[in-house]
């Protein structure tokens, strides 16, 4: 099963010639010349390409978007090195596979003295155990790996294969890059769509580019839709129209999968910007995740959150505002509920901020765990029995209600945390208020003393 795997890709290149190969596949570059983006891994004397140019391969990791590159990396690693190149992806093999890989590299290194490249695709989907596998033989040089992945290898790849990787990070293509990616396409005759008289108009390009978010794969797939779908006129020109553009995108493909790191990207870039006070980016982003399939409910409880963490008492009704919002989209759910959600984050970035309710809190957790929970002080304990009423339970209690202003200057803390103040009111809002309250009581006590 590996070796035919291998043989498959292997073989694919010249597969790319044949009419029935899509045109992303026809149109795959070869060589680290006809590569186009990453000049910051693939650029003249850069890291990357100087080991794939010297053969001189690490084990890594190619984390990127899809459609950046990383399968076309390898293919070309593949034509290029000295090395026995294996592939094969996560999706279709198992630790069996690996084992009989390790068994024929280790064959091909004792009689040919010939490394082995093992490519493995979508490698965030192996198991620990499987990822495990890999381990001694990398470290030991057996073999070369080179994973490709779409998934943070922070959270997909486990520590000690990360540690004897290189992780190599590859960016989704910029417009410009994939404008010249379709115009190869356009003019190439023998891979490409060179043979078709086509007359595109520039907005075309431009919304493709745009709208393909940075996947090659993605804008070469929709120009191969446009142009064969499209009659040729009177004269054999297939005349492509921003209208005809809008037909075949009936909704654009958004880059998000809500257990990744890109779901992550997004609540970080929502919060970051309540907390910036600007509610046009918070609106943004808020759009984004909707937009893209995100649970609405899990964004309320984040906004919830915020209300008390970077809002607080600068604003008390800030939690009202959204804790409502999660009500009222959970009555009304979508689409109408979405302007609920809308309602809060606009609300919840023009709000005044303090963050002094969660580091007093964050305070309060600390001695918690650091100092000795003593005894609460008897004369706060209710006596509902006799026995305790005896015990002094409740003793010498002070009522507020009984005194000028409804207070008295009463310790409150256990002994060990007298006189303790973890709460610290900004000049926000209504927390002024807050200060000019505490700073009078505070007085009022320390007269007492």
């Amino acid at each position: 099963m590996l070796k035919k795997q291998t043989e498959l890709f292997q073989k694919k290149e010249t597969e790319l010639f044949k009419r029935e190969a899509p045109l992303a596949d026809r149109m795959r570059p070869r060589t680290l010349s006809e590569f186009v983006g990453q000049d910051h891994l693939l650029g003249q004397g850069k890291v990357l390409r100087l080991a794939i140019e010297s053969d001189h391969l690490p084990s890594m990791i190619l984390w990127g978007p899809p459609g950046s590159g990383k399968t076309t990396l390898a293919m070309i690693i593949a034509s290029t090195t000295g090395a026995q190149f294996l592939a094969f992806s996560a999706v279709l093999s198992g630790v069996k596979e690996i084992k009989e890989v390790i068994q024929e590299a280790e064959e091909e290194w004792k009689y040919n003295k010939r490394r082995t490249i093992l490519f493995v695709d979508e490698i965030h989907r192996f198991n620990k155990a499987q990822q495990d596998a890999f381990l001694p033989h990398v470290e030991k040089g057996t073999i070369i790996l080179i994973g490709a992945t779409t998934e943070n290898p922070s959270f997909e790849v486990i520590s000690p294969l990360l540690s004897r990787t290189k992780v190599f990070t590859l960016q989704s293509l910029k417009e410009e890059e994939i404008e010249l990616i379709l115009k190869r396409a356009l003019t190439d005759r023998e891979k490409g769509l060179g043979k078709y008289q086509t007359a595109i108009e520039p907005e075309v390009i431009k919304g493709i580019c745009q709208l393909a978010n940075g996947d090659a794969r993605a804008a070469l797939n929709t120009l191969e839709m446009l142009v064969l779908t499209t009659s040729p006129d009177e004269e054999g020109i297939r005349q492509i129209k921003k209208e005809d553009l809008k037909e075949i995108l009936q909704r654009k493909a958004y880059l998000y999968d809500k257990s990744g790191e890109e779901h992550y990207n997004l609540i970080s870039a929502l919060h970051k910007s309540l907390r910036g006070s600007d509610p046009d980016a918070a609106l943004y982003w808020l759009g984004r995740m909707l937009e893209a399939g995100e649970d609405p409910l899990y964004i309320a409880r984040r906004m919830i959150r915020f209300a008390s963490e970077d809002v607080g008492m600068a604003d008390p009704q800030a939690l009202q505002v959204a804790v409502a919002a999660q009500q009222a989209f959970h009555f009304v759910g979508l689409p109408e509920g979405n302007l609920a959600l809308a309602q809060a984050a606009v609300y919840l970035a023009t709000a005044p901020k303090s963050n002094a309710l969660y580091t007093a809190f964050q305070r309060v957790q600390r001695d918690v765990r650091e100092t000795e929970n003593m005894p609460v002080p008897l004369h706060i304990r209710n006596a509902p029995t006799k026995l305790m009423e005896d015990l002094g339970y409740g003793k010498d209690y002070k009522y507020p209600h009984d005194y000028p202003d409804h207070f008295v200057g009463e310790e409150y803390l256990p002994e060990n945390l007298k006189g303790r103040t973890y709460y610290h009111p900004a000049e926000q809002g209504f927390e002024k208020e807050i200060k000019r309250r505490l700073e009078y009581w505070r007085r009022k006590k320390s007269e007492k003393k």
